[in-house]
């Protein structure tokens, strides 16, 4: 099995674009996979880079509803028209960002999908869990035990003449089985790190051997006392879990860098164009 990380927001070692967002590329026995394809055509232009035909991959997996995960998914589709896409239905709704009052810009940006996404050929559109083989399964969170983290409050959905807080059901995350290793994708894990994994543990009894994520704990501004104590309990609690786990893009450095120090050799940061595994 491999894992590469085709994009993301930190510069790598191997001189590959770096940008707000992600994807990953993974090998396994029976497929070639896309988890999300990042912002743009850049993640492309950095799997070729990278030494990896994209024109073989036969599975797409959208991880949710947000551009920095899809907006290279049309230029893929230009590339490689075979490929099966899996996206949970409700990705296509708007969804915005409050940015608060700034100078000279709406408060209210537009961070949804291309819809021109839901036209693609090899587009499945879930509602909820869904098992592709023995190798890739997918499922969702239907029970939140855990407050969703902070970062995520100003995050939102369109509705009527309005917003109303993301939910974030149109988030999804991908199962893989091979080599005898089982490995938890996500995208952001805007409901939660913690959430995710308790569903994992309540759908199949058990915990991953390696939980690879971001946990949307980044913030331009400084972090409160009461916001860097709920990054560092979320790093005890992961610490509790038989997991590896490997973060990257929308974490931030200085929330990894707190969990780090709780977590040691259990965490790890993946940078653009890295390899996982």
């Amino acid at each position: 099995m491999r894992i590469i990380n085709l994009i993301e927001n930190t510069e790598g070692t191997n001189g590959c674009a770096y940008a707000h967002g992600l994807s990953f590329y993974i090998e396994t026995a029976l497929h070639k996979v896309l988890v999300d394809l990042g912002p743009s055509g850049e993640t492309l232009e950095n799997a070729e880079k990278l030494g990896i035909d994209l024109k073989k991959a036969d599975t797409v997996f959208l991880s949710h509803g947000h551009y920095d995960h899809s907006g290279g998914i049309m230029p893929f589709s230009k590339l490689n028209s075979s490929a099966k896409l899996y996206i949970q239905k409700t990705a296509l709704e708007d969804y915005y960002a409050d940015d608060g009052i700034v100078p000279n810009a709406e408060r209210y940006r537009f961070i949804g999908i291309d819809k021109d996404i839901a036209g693609l050929p090899g587009a499945v559109f879930l509602n909820g869990d869904f098992k592709i083989d023995d190798e890739l399964e997918i499922f969702t969170v239907k029970n939140k035990k855990y407050e969703i983290p902070f970062t995520n409050k100003r995050l939102l959905k369109k509705a009527g003449d309005g917003f109303i807080g993301d939910t974030f059901d149109h988030e999804q995350y991908l199962v893989i089985r091979s080599e005898g290793r089982t490995i938890l994708v996500s995208g952001c894990a805007h409901i939660g790190i913690l959430n995710i994994m308790d569903a994992y543990y309540d759908k199949y009894n058990a915990y991953p051997d390696m939980a690879v994520s971001g946990f949307h704990l980044m913030k331009r501004t400084p972090y409160h006392n009461s916001q860097i104590k709920e990054i560092e309990d979320i790093a005890h609690k992961l610490k509790q879990y038989p997991t590896q786990f490997i973060t990257c893009h929308c974490t931030g450095l200085e929330a990894y860098a707190l969990m780090k120090e709780i977590m040691g050799g259990q965490l790890g940061y993946v940078h653009s164009g890295e390899q996982v595994i």
